[in-house]
């Protein structure tokens, strides 16, 4: 049933050709591109290729302009941050004193300013009257708060009697205070020693 190839071939030599025939080649081909069309090599024109690119235009300088925007709204609020920063410093080194009112103001204002800083370097804190000490000196820092409040006031609404008089009546207080501590520490002294 099967015959070798091999022996067939030799036996029968006319089946085997050698090459094509003529015009075969041209042939295939011919009912190639019938059945095929070749695509032309030129790039066809995409309709939307415009409209992608000016997208991404668009898109470009949108995030270039919001970016520009962003950074001269930063630059806006630091330059707002610094003017109000120094409004504020003006308006603290411009706090009007007694000494601005009246050169008689300003000799009382002077005194009791002395006199308070002088009572505070003789006031000498031992172990007992160190909590004594820390609540004077709180009492004082509250009355200094005030001091800063009028001294607003003064150059806000400018000079009246009520506000200069208690602007002297807040030195004095705090110089009695200062008074008071060191009698208190006095006092402490002697039952420590006597004890």
């Amino acid at each position: 049933m099967g015959q070798d190839i091999k022996d067939l071939l030799k036996n029968d030599p006319l089946h085997i050709q050698k090459g094509l025939s003529d015009g075969h080649e041209a042939r295939f081909l011919e009912r190639l591109e019938t059945a095929l069309p070749q695509q032309e090599k030129q790039v066809e024109k995409h309709p939307f290729m415009f409209y992608k690119i000016a997208a991404a235009v668009i898109l470009l300088l949108s995030i270039g302009g919001l970016t520009y925007q962003h950074l001269q709204y930063t630059k806006i609020l630091d330059e707002h941050k610094e003017v109000t920063e120094n409004t504020k410093k003006e308006k603290e080194s411009s706090l009007k004193s007694l000494g601005d009112i009246s050169p008689d103001l300003k000799k009382i204002e002077d005194y009791y300013v002395a006199s308070i800083n002088y009572e505070l370097t003789q006031v000498e804190v031992s172990g007992i009257g160190k909590q004594l000490f820390e609540s004077y000196m709180e009492k004082l820092s509250q009355l200094n708060e005030e001091h800063k409040v009028l001294r607003q006031e003064l150059t806000d609404v400018g000079p009246n009697e009520q506000t200069i008089n208690a602007m002297i009546d807040n030195l004095q207080f705090r110089l009695k205070l200062l008074y008071q501590l060191k009698e208190k520490l006095n006092e402490l002294k002697k039952s420590e020693n006597e004890a």
